[in-house]
């Protein structure tokens, strides 16, 4: 954590005179009636522009993280004129996935209501997260009941996505109080289907681009195997791109402007906006 701090202060002295940020603006609340809150990293030269959007979320095992850690990434995204919004979510055992869904499902109909006065195009927001960030961002986007409209995200990346398999894995692990599991997933098998955002995948899904790290923990490993394998059905072209990193350092590598991580993902965005 004190490495991921210092990584953003250094990215702030180096970066900030690229972009603006606007920080902690309102895009909802929670079921408590407090504030939720989200960063946008524009561009300096965005003006008479709409450029594409990106929304990151942060994992961090669904019980811990901060949006404001990330702003090496918005900051690097910006010098490839992608405008990038975090959004923060309440994280367990305060709320369960479903709330931090519901949260995270607010944040996209926000951003896609109020971009274009940030020089956004709402036409092309696409969604990314990393660990259990991937598995809220995707599983707002695909599960129906969170109510985002069908072919309103122009595209999913997964950065070394966690849960996005989670009945299966929870099957054979059922949650103890370990890290708040209880509280987040609950003892019921049908939560951990909504959850899971692999039951979701569809004909009508957005396009995914999607990362794995060599040397990641085993169940995202399986989890991103067994996600790829359904959603070859309907994409029969999305291949994993394998990183030579562990599970901390697949978010890390963003801190460094020159990752190949950018141009990937600018070239994802350029193919598939509208």
């Amino acid at each position: 954590m004190q490495k991921l701090i210092a990584l953003t202060l250094v990215s702030f002295l180096i970066f900030s005179c690229q972009s603006v940020k606007y920080k902690d603006v309102v895009y909802s609340q929670t079921v408590n009636q407090e504030d939720l809150k989200l960063n946008i990293f524009v561009p300096k030269k965005a003006e008479n522009k709409k450029l594409p959007v990106l929304l990151f979320v942060h994992g961090g095992n669904w019980n811990s993280g901060n949006k404001n850690f990330y702003s090496f990434l918005g900051r690097n995204f910006a010098k490839k004129d992608v405008i990038t919004v975090m959004p923060e979510y309440t994280l367990s055992p305060k709320a369960n996935v479903d709330q931090m869904t519901q949260e995270i499902a607010a944040a996209v109909k926000w951003t896609q209501k109020n971009i274009e006065k940030y020089n956004g195009n709402s036409q092309n927001i696409f969604v990314t997260g990393h660990s259990a960030g991937a598995q809220l961002v995707s599983s707002a986007v695909l599960n129906p009941k969170f109510g985002i409209a069908q072919n309103s995200v122009a595209g999913i990346i997964l950065n070394d996505g966690a849960g996005i398999d989670m009945k299966n894995y929870l099957e054979k692990n059922p949650p103890t109080s370990a890290d708040d599991y209880l509280a987040t997933w609950s003892n019921n098998p049908d939560n951990w289907y909504q959850a899971s955002p692999i039951n979701f995948l569809d004909e009508k899904s957005p396009p995914f681009l999607i990362y794995v790290g060599s040397k990641t923990y085993q169940s995202i490993t399986t989890a991103n195997k067994n996600f790829i394998e359904k959603l070859n059905e309907f994409q029969p072209e999305v291949k994993p791109i394998i990183v030579n990193k562990g599970h901390i350092p697949m978010i890390l590598q963003y801190f460094f402007p020159w990752s190949n991580r950018f141009q990937e993902t600018k070239n994802f965005i350029d193919e598939n906006k509208k």
